[in-house]
């Protein structure tokens, strides 16, 4: 099993969430986030006075998938949340040792 682990733009959500429905993908977890990479943030205008926007919006996306699937979903995802401008996000593919399905008690790929 692979858990899959991407940070999207946050308008890009509804897009990603179809991709993953059309190749399979049975449950996702989404959660706010913020943070930024090569971007560094921008600077805005509030009241006329300047300030830095550190953290820019965006949105962690979480799925645990069977290891034969885990190539389709990183390919619909990065093909969903492309804009082709900085700040489209990153996937990370990591492995999962153990699931287990806390109401019914069921393992591994039965709990996914």
């Amino acid at each position: 099993m692979k858990k899959i682990e991407a940070i999207i733009k946050p308008f890009k959500l509804d897009e990603v969430k179809e991709a993953l429905h059309e190749v399979g993908v049975s449950g996702i977890t989404v959660t706010e986030a913020k943070g930024f990479g090569r971007q560094k943030g921008h600077t805005e205008l509030y009241r006329g006075a300047e300030y830095v926007v550190d953290f820019l919006p965006k949105v962690k996306l979480e799925a645990v998938v069977e290891d034969a699937m885990a190539e389709r979903v990183v390919e619909a995802i990065a093909n969903a949340a492309k804009t082709g401008r900085i700040g489209d996000g990153k996937i990370f593919v990591v492995p999962v040792e153990k699931a287990v399905r806390i109401r019914t008690g069921e393992l591994d790929e039965a709990a996914i």
